[in-house]
């Protein structure tokens, strides 16, 4: 579990300070002062592998110019059994410290050791981290929105895990409420559209128009016949509801499941009201001060929560007084409660029931205005959610084809759902197109470039290169040479710029991971592979393996296999193949 870029940094602050030292005691320099310099990775390698600024840092304190520092410093530093080859002065007076054989032979002996699992890490601390991503609406079919929050939320979760938090994977399912209200008077309409006559029954105007519910419709009369027709309406539309969602949850599981991701849980809303958990919520919240009743109805003082919440935040009283802050409805004036309200109540039962220390969502961005809401009415329960509920907002994922936008499915003439998606392009390429750009970012998924098998298209590029190197290591095992240990091989061979630099990127993966997870960024892992990848390919143009003195095969094979190794490690977390053969 070993990060070594950021040993290297710590090992370039520990000599810096330990030279510093020998030239104060040795009368160079004043003693007695404290330095903090950093220490960063220049842009360009020729300024070395690592770079201090520890000379102009003391500068000051010191009096003494950075140059004379650097040269103090420099003269005093012991190399001797480190990582390091060499320090150079450069610049106004940078410290730039070059890698030696052994750091680079050490990268390829922590991939060879952690294996699969190389570049995680204990930075989470073991903190229960619920990701909740998807929960579409179970009213219809899932579209390219729920597809980009699938992949994000699943890649995500991976990600948080390998940084060492204890992730569970969650899809919350929207079974109360309004919109099953109107799930339900939609199927209505059409069961009588049936039995009527389609020009005798009016559709509610904001009812659900698509096809999929004529098709539920046909289905319960084909169960059912005329016998719904004259009961209560109620007992007719909980029977529509049950009936739709009966059928419609098992075939957005199932399209996920097509889509590579398995939940943890499916949580249903409804469980939250029936068991009365939504109604104890409101009445803690009551219990605190935080509602009053207007209008018949029960309301959240949510402008004053979020007067404390951004005071808390820092920002100033008179940019408190000028936000245009409004209060929510709780519970209606004729008793049933808002999805707020249920909201609240499932976000209560993440953090205070189920004990997670942090309940991150995948949401879309027009749900942007409901986040500091729901955040301050988790701490007007004294839950902190200002802290432990994290939103993820999603942008817009725009389908282009022959380089013009696709708005309209062939199928249903509506949003073109996940399912039709995945009968046009590969599970792989999905996964890899949506979770192509930061969450902040809009995606343009090419459906032309998606299947295209040219280095044009980002995830053949990364699969070409796992499967050159898989092919590359059955031919040499059939010449009988086998991928050695890395103790095996003498890692001052690996010497040229590629080969530096190829493994200088291999060592990069732990800290690649930990600021996705830090950042809530996956898509960091795809911009990594692609660079990766390209980084491999020229070595492969530049380092010939077969037909070398054998101990330069050796190390150049093993360094290949080591980037087989990630390339496959970093595809696992995308939920992306790594095919051996292409």
């Amino acid at each position: 579990m070993a990060n070594l870029i950021q040993y290297a940094k710590d090992q370039v602050s520990h000599l810096t300070a330990q030279a510093y030292e020998a030239a104060a005691a040795a009368g160079v320099l004043p003693g007695g002062v404290a330095v903090k310099g950093s220490v960063e990775i220049p842009k360009d390698p020729q300024n070395g592998d690592y770079a201090s600024s520890f000379a102009m840092a003391g500068a000051k304190a010191m009096k003494r110019s950075p140059r004379d520092i650097a040269q103090a410093v420099a003269d005093h530093m012991d190399l001797t059994g480190t990582i390091f080859s060499s320090v150079e002065i450069a610049g106004p007076g940078f410290l730039n410290f070059r890698l030696g054989p052994k750091w680079y032979g050490d990268v390829l002996a922590e991939i060879e050791s952690e294996g699969p699992l190389y570049g995680q890490s204990d930075e989470g601390h073991g903190e229960k981290v619920m990701v909740e991503f998807v929960s579409a609406n179970p009213t219809g079919p899932m579209h390219m929105g729920n597809a980009r929050g699938g992949v994000l939320g699943d890649t995500l979760a991976n990600v948080l895990r390998r940084d060492g938090c204890d992730t569970w994977k969650e899809f919350y399912v929207n079974d109360a409420g309004n919109q099953i209200n109107k799930f339900a008077l939609s199927l209505q309409a059409r069961y009588f559209q049936i039995l009527l006559g389609e020009e005798n029954v009016p559709f509610p105007e904001d009812g659900y128009h698509g096809q999929d519910i004529k098709d539920l419709a046909q289905a319960f009369y084909e169960e059912h016949g005329d016998s719904y027709q004259n009961v209560e309406e109620q007992v007719r539309l909980d029977a529509l509801a049950a009936f739709g969602l009966e059928r419609n949850i098992p075939k957005m599981q199932a399209d996920l499941r097509r889509y590579g991701i398995e939940y943890d849980q499916w949580f249903f809303e409804s469980t939250l009201h029936t068991s009365g958990y939504v109604a104890e919520t409101v009445g803690l919240l009551a219990d605190k001060g935080w509602t009053y009743e207007k209008d018949g109805a029960l309301w959240l003082n949510t402008t004053q929560l979020l007067k404390n919440k951004y005071l808390a935040e820092g920002k100033s009283q008179k940019q408190v007084d000028k936000l245009d802050l409004k209060d929510d409805v709780l519970r209606r004036a004729n008793g049933f409660y808002t999805y707020f309200a249920a909201d609240i109540a499932y976000h209560r039962n993440k953090l205070e029931v189920r004990g997670f220390d942090k309940a991150v969502d995948v949401w879309g961005a027009d749900h942007h205005g409901h986040v500091a809401r729901l955040q301050a009415a988790l701490d007007g329960l004294g839950l902190d959610g200002s802290h432990r509920l994290v939103v993820v907002l999603m942008q817009l994922v725009n389908l282009l084809q022959d380089g013009q936008p696709v708005r309209m499915s062939k199928r249903s003439g509506k949003a073109i759902a996940l399912h039709d998606l995945l009968d046009e392009v590969s599970v792989d390429a999905a996964r890899y197109f949506f979770n192509s750009r930061s969450a902040t970012s809009a995606v343009d998924f090419d459906l032309d470039l998606a299947v295209r098998e040219d280095s044009e298209n980002p995830v053949y590029y990364v699969q070409y290169a796992h499967a050159r190197i898989c092919t590359l290591i059955s031919r040499l095992a059939e010449e009988g040479h086998a991928v050695p240990k890395a103790a095996q091989i003498q890692a001052d061979l690996l010497a040229t710029d590629e080969e530096k630099s190829l493994i200088r990127a291999l060592g990069r993966l732990p800290e690649e991971i930990h600021a996705a997870a830090r950042d809530y960024d996956p898509s960091r892992i795809n911009r990594y592979l692609v660079e990766l990848a390209g980084q491999f390919h020229r070595f492969y143009g530049a380092c010939r393996i077969k037909g070398e003195e054998e101990a330069v095969l050796s190390a150049r094979l093993k360094l290949a296999d080591s980037v087989r190794s990630v390339l496959a490690n970093c595809l696992g977390l995308l939920g992306v193949t790594a095919p051996e053969k292409m």
